[in-house]
């Protein structure tokens, strides 16, 4: 199971990503006030993925709440729009926060610059964000979600592969912990034996 949290300003197409990404579609309108969870599975480089996509609606002025997605999430695409340059400057808070609450600077990240169908109101340049990017440690990604679904799915995969790398790094909590524990009783075991 790989859990992404979709994280950015109001307005920079995050249920929209979500919904190209689940659906292939594109619709311009959406609710900003629910928040959704997409769930689906995908084949990532021959290998079945279970996958949750948590949309985090407006919640970003809700410290407690957000704190909460970030601590459930394995991964993050934090989304600005190339025609909006507060929603580019947002960026670099939320990337502390998550960092800040997972207590690692290694998190799997992948920066998506949004909109860039829309050149002729550009605010953000593709090198600002490759910088910011490489500033934030993560990913980058610049594509427009109205155009076309195989940016997306890209975007969305380079994070899964992050994440399913640093998954397989990292040992199973639970398995590691028995381990521990099998190998802790078999030398007290031992122990007690040679003690007789």
């Amino acid at each position: 199971m790989v859990k992404i949290l979709i994280l950015g300003t109001p307005n920079t197409g995050k249920t929209a990503l979500c919904v190209r990404f689940m659906t292939k579609r594109f619709i311009g309108e959406y609710d900003h006030k629910k928040e959704v969870t997409y769930r689906c599975c995908r084949l990532v480089d021959q290998e079945a993925v279970d996958l949750e996509i948590l949309d985090t609606a407006s919640k970003e002025n809700c410290a407690p709440s957000l704190e909460a997605s970030i601590r459930w999430a394995d991964g993050f695409l934090l989304l600005y729009s190339i025609t909006h340059r507060k929603s580019f400057l947002a960026v670099s808070r939320l990337k502390r926060l998550i960092d800040q609450t997972k207590r690692s600077l290694a998190v799997p990240a992948v920066l998506v610059a949004n909109k860039a169908d829309l050149e002729i109101g550009r605010e953000v340049t593709t090198e600002e964000g490759e910088r910011l990017a490489l500033d934030l440690r993560c990913g980058f990604r610049e594509l427009s979600v109205a155009d076309t679904a195989l940016a997306v799915e890209a975007a969305v995969f380079q994070l899964i592969r992050q994440v399913l790398d640093r998954q397989r790094f990292l040992p199973d909590r639970r398995s590691y912990m028995l381990t521990v524990r099998h190998a802790l009783t078999k030398k007290l075991t031992r122990s007690k034996t040679m003690q007789w």
